[in-house]
């Protein structure tokens, strides 16, 4: 897959998927805008891709915030002209709640940051796509966004939404030449699994139980995921759009 001098910008990019993501779309020549809610790590990653020779343009923003998202929009506009591919990935780990005990301001928190951002970006992503007459959009939903979630039914609430604004804006905007899917991850070995897994009484006989549930038993590495990723925003993949590619070692196929 070849990205060179394609402009991709990436929310969440100081996390697992988005520092994985930011790595393999420089390999293949991108140039990248990346943001964070966490300055530090982000200044890190950034650094870290411009000592391996990326072209990089970094801007902290909080997604949830209409006019951070705004900002970071503009400011990859002015640094590179124009956005090729944009990934939404920031977003919140599933805290395992029974649906009863969830506080309002827990669900709150996980709409905004999930599906409000995501929101946002679209938002102020396409019309720049716009003018320019294409662009590709990639959100980042999960496994929890096509099944049920036992002990997160607000996480999978929000990844349900993902895809269903994925769907819709593919269909609105597809005449214009812009593309937008999703990719649905399953349980991948980020720094969100290890702390999910650090919580819990047994977490070697957890990591198996994981692996169990998918055809391949195993859980997968970001890497993998990533390549996903590559695929669904490729330029060359020109007849994909609404779709919701299933990352998940074939958990969703039992």
């Amino acid at each position: 897959m070849n990205y060179q001098d394609q402009v991709v910008m990436i929310t969440g990019a100081s996390g697992g998927l988005g520092q994985e993501a930011a790595k393999q779309f420089a390999q293949a020549g991108a140039r990248l805008a990346l943001s964070d809610i966490n300055e530090s790590l982000l200044s890190e990653v950034a650094a870290q891709l411009r000592d391996s020779g990326a072209e990089v343009f970094h801007q902290v923003c909080d997604v949830t915030d209409e006019s951070a998202v705004q900002q970071f929009v503009a400011g990859t506009v002015e640094a590179f002209g124009r956005i090729d591919v944009a990934v939404n990935n920031a977003g919140l780990d599933p805290e395992a709640t029974p649906l009863i005990d969830m506080s309002l301001e827990a669900f709150e928190r996980m709409m905004s940051i999930n599906v409000r951002g995501v929101f946002l970006g679209m938002k102020h992503q396409i019309p720049v796509m716009l003018k320019q007459q294409g662009g590709r959009i990639l959100n980042i939903s999960s496994i929890a966004g096509v099944t049920g979630h036992a002990y997160g039914s607000v996480y999978a609430g929000t990844k349900h939404a993902v895809i269903g604004m994925t769907k819709s804006a593919a269909v609105e905007y597809g005449r214009q030449n812009i593309r937008v899917n999703a990719v649905c991850p399953g349980v991948t070995e980020t720094n969100m699994f290890d702390r999910a897994m650090d919580a819990l009484p047994d977490r070697e006989r957890a990591i198996k139980g994981v692996g169990a549930s998918t055809c391949l038993k195993r859980h997968g590495q970001p890497e993998e995921v990533v390549r996903g990723m590559l695929f669904a925003c490729d330029p060359e993949n020109t007849y994909m759009t609404g779709h919701a590619l299933m990352m998940d070692g074939g958990f969703s196929a039992l």
